[in-house]
């Protein structure tokens, strides 16, 4: 198993895309979380990795929750998918992502459309998404990944992730506050764990620099804001493009 990062920012980066991975195995993709524009964040990040991950090539997705930088790219994706390529997407989220993400995000701009002989179409998340709720205390089965989720720190409805294939595991913490009883969960039969840091209501780096070091060498940051050092970090950083071996 290995994985590509599209992109490493914050909501308010300048220098790259939201937080996002690729994950490649099994001779499957998955996408966890949707920068925006979604195409171009794909097609740079393909260029430079030399991973073909163009959205045609992705099989499933996963949202781990609907802050903007994480979910925006969706809509672009799930419009690609049906008017493009005339399929659904498939997409894992947790059942409180999936509850409000029609009605809270995505309806006013993909739930009425015009064709062109002037017909008005109602549209709902079934036409575009094909949707697989992920649960906590469940393993759940998305092509050949194992997924399971956890509820983070986070002022909207967010999971971790934990996905396994072919017996390597990759955790991933999705946006949250420093909690010690998540990491433990992150870090558990992890061969690497992907964790964010940034200033107010996530976490800090020192917060992480006090972790066991068995647990900080096997963690990669994401998610850090571009004023970021990224250079002599006892936490090694991720960088667009580049392809990374669970």
């Amino acid at each position: 198993m290995r994985f590509v990062p599209i992109g490493v920012g914050d909501a308010f980066t300048e220098l790259s895309y939201g937080s996002s991975i690729v994950v490649v195995a099994g001779g499957a993709k998955l996408l966890v979380d949707f920068p925006d524009p979604p195409r171009k964040a794909l097609r740079e990040a393909a260029r430079a990795s030399g991973v073909d991950l163009r959205v045609e090539t992705i099989d499933a997705a996963v949202l781990t929750h609907l802050h903007g930088d994480h979910v925006n790219g969706l809509e672009g994706v799930a419009f690609f998918r049906r008017f493009a390529e005339g399929r659904r997407l498939k997409l894992a989220a947790g059942p409180a992502v999936l509850r409000e993400l029609w009605g809270g995000r995505l309806r006013v701009a993909m739930g009425r459309l015009t064709t062109p002989e002037g017909r008005r179409l109602r549209l709902g998340m079934a036409d575009y998404l094909d949707t697989v709720p992920l649960r906590e205390g469940r393993r759940t089965r998305v092509g050949p990944f194992a997924i399971e989720v956890r509820r983070t720190r986070h002022p909207v409805p967010t999971y971790a992730l934990r996905i396994e294939c072919g017996g390597r595991r990759l955790s991933m913490s999705a946006d949250t506050a420093f909690e010690p009883e998540l990491i433990a969960w992150l870090a558990e039969d992890a061969h690497v764990i992907v964790h964010e840091t940034n200033l107010g209501i996530h976490t800090p780096y020192e917060k992480l620099l006090t972790l066991p070091a068995d647990i900080r060498r096997r963690m990669r940051l994401i998610h850090y804001p571009d004023g970021f050092d990224r250079t002599r970090r006892a936490i090694e950083c991720l960088r667009v493009g580049r392809v990374y071996r669970v």
